[in-house]
């Protein structure tokens, strides 16, 4: 059974994780502008995210139009719509989860059945780890590959923007936070729970008095 204070910092864990989710969910910085070759205007930088493109002046000024429609955007960015958004929603369960089977708290009294929920929560992290890993991974490759394509014009190349670092981070702290909860929620053995007893089965012989 893994320490309390194991089980905060895998709490605090999940809370990084899922604030890296939703800051790379709602920040429209998945792709901006490469100045590259003839394209040297640096007045304005075009950013991409999930849900909008924002042109940035030199003056400070950022004008955001969302998208028109689904279909214009790529098959990446579709995905990720949804795989980050369910990154998210299970996150959010596999924390309340762990709070909920943690030493620290008192919602699940029976000692024996909380390293196993404990190790769903666990379950739970890794698999938003990878919802939240794929997709920006996805992005940034069609990023590099445009990049290097010589039959992409410069004017629409692009490089990978702050989001996609930060939806990296945060996948690796998901992942860190299941592997630890993987290691110290295992359920304990030798307890008195798990003792297996043998009985003999040739009983010894009641006395009789004979008269």
């Amino acid at each position: 059974m893994g320490s309390s204070g194991v089980q905060i910092a895998c709490t605090a864990l999940g809370i990084l994780g899922l604030i890296a989710a939703v800051v790379t969910i709602a920040v429209p910085r998945w792709k901006v502008s490469a100045f590259i070759g003839q394209n040297i205007i640096t007045a304005q930088v075009q950013e991409e995210g999930l849900w909008m493109e924002c042109v940035t002046q030199s003056t400070g000024q950022q004008q955001c139009k969302a998208y028109d429609s689904l279909l214009i955007l790529g098959s990446d960015l579709q995905a990720a719509r949804a795989m980050t958004i369910i990154s998210c929603m299970f996150t959010v369960l596999s924390l309340l989860t762990l709070c909920a089977a943690a030493d620290f708290t008192t919602c699940i009294q029976n000692e024996e059945v909380k390293p196993k929920v404990r190790l769903v929560s666990a379950i739970g992290m890794i698999i938003a780890a990878l919802l939240l890993i794929i997709p920006v991974s996805w992005a940034a490759h069609n990023v590099v590959r445009d990049f290097n394509n010589p039959l992409v014009s410069q004017s629409v190349k692009r490089e990978l923007g702050p989001c996609i670092f930060v939806g990296w981070g945060g996948g690796v702290l998901l992942l860190l936070d299941g592997g630890l909860l993987c290691c110290f929620s295992r359920p304990c053995s030798g307890g008195s729970s798990g003792t297996t007893k043998y009985y003999s089965n040739s009983a010894p012989a009641p006395s009789k008095n004979y008269v």
